[in-house]
């Protein structure tokens, strides 16, 4: 076990299976010194725990929790392709969509816990550029969708 699983397990969380695609697309590629995941769902064991719109039938507090499934879902696709999370030199970039209500403003927020998971897994690799877009409706029909971008040590 690395560092990064190590304190993975510090922290009570196991990096889970990769979530399958559903369509025709890659959970992660490589191309030179960086990993782009494709948008992570808060799948847990295969499944939705919840679904619906932030600020309607979620709130954004379980929604800040999804997201921080999502970002674990993330580095697990990471995984995949680089065998090692310790390969990580940084997060260079998260962009997080939230299924949002009409009035709902607070995608910061819950893009927050996809950010502050990466965080307290990373350290200062962890710190990234981000972007929280509000949408009207995502896969499955998702709360919420992080994708990150990461830098490999050389």
């Amino acid at each position: 076990m690395g560092a990064v699983e190590a304190r993975l397990a510090e922290l009570g969380l196991t990096l889970p299976e990769v979530v399958p695609p559903l369509a025709a697309y890659q959970p992660a590629v490589q191309s030179g010194g960086y990993v782009y995941t494709a948008g992570q769902l808060p799948m847990v064991e295969g499944k939705l725990p919840v679904t619906g719109k932030v600020g309607a039938e979620v709130t954004a507090e379980e929604a800040k929790d999804l997201a921080r499934t999502c970002a674990l879902n993330a580095l697990a696709a990471v995984k995949s392709v680089t065998g090692d999370l310790d390969r990580i030199a940084r997060v260079v970039k998260v962009v997080g969509f939230v299924a949002s209500a009409a009035d709902f403003t607070g995608q910061p927020g819950v893009v927050n816990g996809a950010s502050e998971l990466l965080g307290e897994v990373l350290g200062d690799k962890g710190v990234h550029a981000r972007s929280a877009v509000g949408v009207a409706v995502l896969p499955l029909d998702a709360p919420v969708e992080v994708e990150i971008q990461v830098e490999l040590v050389p």
